[in-house]
């Protein structure tokens, strides 16, 4: 048995009870939902694949979507709360910097620009809990410079708390990158903050996200001569893309969609597997995203049919190589029949980004429902192993 806090659907049984009693017909009917998959999603047979589910489901149990997928509040995984500690004097740093407060600097500009580049290795290689021991300090260090320092540094800690499961304070700091870019009229990096605070909006703002990425394109449609905001064009349409998806919108998604499939294939992969902020926009991303749109569609197979023309490799962002194997193994997942290549795919994901892959409650609720199935066989080797690194029981 599982611990009542360790699936989206034990989450939504408990705020289900809260209001009320409330049954899984009623729930059903307000979410616009069959009451069996309700009941198959709160016992952990199946997982909720789409966004916009989650939205419907949290609306009618009056909660966030954070609150269904335990975001930011839960303990017990051990790179959550180191990274928790942290959080705090992030927060704190934030204030500061947005109130307008300036300490002065206590590091030359090469120790600075060595310490900024060290959180940006950090960040390729998805380790958050480090990075959040590095952001408190260094973001009031780059504030005492201001500019494109400190818009670099608030991105990433937008970046770091969104993955760690702080979408609030992901917001605040994207609104810092955004205000230092916009100070020193730097395009490429006005891009470059526009894109965060549009991810770091929360899911049930898709709409919001939507119109905040066009707002950007439009504006910085002037500047598009510079390669670096054009690959920054490129991950707006994309981010466009798939918040037109979530709000339900998919023809306009498909617009965005081509917008970014034409600017990537005039740019072509970027050499270094990064690209301008590490965002790596080029071919290869786009069908990275291509194929989370196709999940959030409803469409395993399409989400199958895609991998198998991508290469995540060529990126250097440990994330968008879990991000691969992450979506590849929940639509292999979603019929049952083919547990055993979904559970490999899940193993290249942590592999490849073992933090955010153990934090991700899309890739436990896909390991629940799969060793579900499994009870009535011998649970395969594997799957025990990576329920147990996930601080899963399997234990009926």
């Amino acid at each position: 048995m599982t611990r009542k806090t360790d699936t989206i659907g034990a989450r939504i049984r408990y705020w289900r009870m809260r209001r009320g009693g409330m049954s899984q017909a009623v729930l059903a009917g307000l979410a616009g939902l069959s009451q069996s998959y309700v009941s198959q999603v709160e016992s952990g047979r199946k997982t909720i694949d789409r966004r916009s589910t989650l939205v419907a489901v949290a609306a009618a149990l009056q909660v966030t979507v954070a609150d269904l997928l335990g975001q930011g509040t839960e303990t017990g995984d051990p790179a959550r709360e180191h990274a928790a500690e942290c959080v705090p004097a992030i927060w704190s740093a934030l204030i500061e910097i947005e109130d307008g407060e300036r300490r002065r600097s206590t590091r030359g500009a090469a120790q600075l620009t060595a310490d900024i580049a060290r959180s940006e290795q950090l960040r390729h290689r998805s380790n958050f809990p480090a990075m959040a021991q590095m952001l408190p300090g260094l973001l009031l260090e780059a504030a005492a410079v201001g500019g494109t320092a400190l818009a670099q540094v608030a991105y990433q800690a937008s970046a770091c708390l969104r993955h760690l499961g702080y979408r609030h304070l992901a917001l605040n700091a994207a609104r810092v990158a955004v205000a230092a870019a916009e100070a020193v009229e730097e395009p490429a990096w006005l891009g470059a903050s526009r894109f965060a605070y549009a991810q770091s909006l929360p899911i049930e703002a898709a709409p919001l996200a939507a119109r905040a990425a066009d707002r950007s394109l439009a504006e910085l449609q002037s500047a598009a001569t510079d390669e670096r905001v054009r690959q920054m064009l490129g991950q707006l349409h994309l981010s466009a893309a798939l918040a037109s998806t979530v709000g339900g919108r998919a023809d306009i998604a498909r617009d965005h969609l081509d917008e970014a499939a034409r600017e990537a294939a005039t740019l072509g992969d970027p050499a270094d597997g990064m690209g301008f902020n590490g965002c790596g926009f080029g071919p290869t991303n786009v069908a990275l995203w291509e194929m989370s749109i196709a999940g959030e569609s409803g469409e395993p197979g399409r989400v199958i049919e895609l991998s198998r023309t991508v290469r995540p490799q060529v990126l250097a962002a440990s994330i968008r190589q879990m991000s691969y194997w992450l979506d590849l193994g929940r639509a292999l997942a979603d019929s049952g029949r083919r547990d055993t290549e979904a559970l490999a795919a899940f193993v290249h994901a942590e592999r490849a980004a073992p933090v955010p892959f153990s934090l991700n409650p899309l890739a436990q609720d896909a390991v629940v429902a799969m060793a579900q199935r499994a009870r009535r066989r011998a649970v395969p080797h594997e799957l025990r192993l990576l329920a147990g690194r996930l601080g899963i029981s399997l234990v009926p």
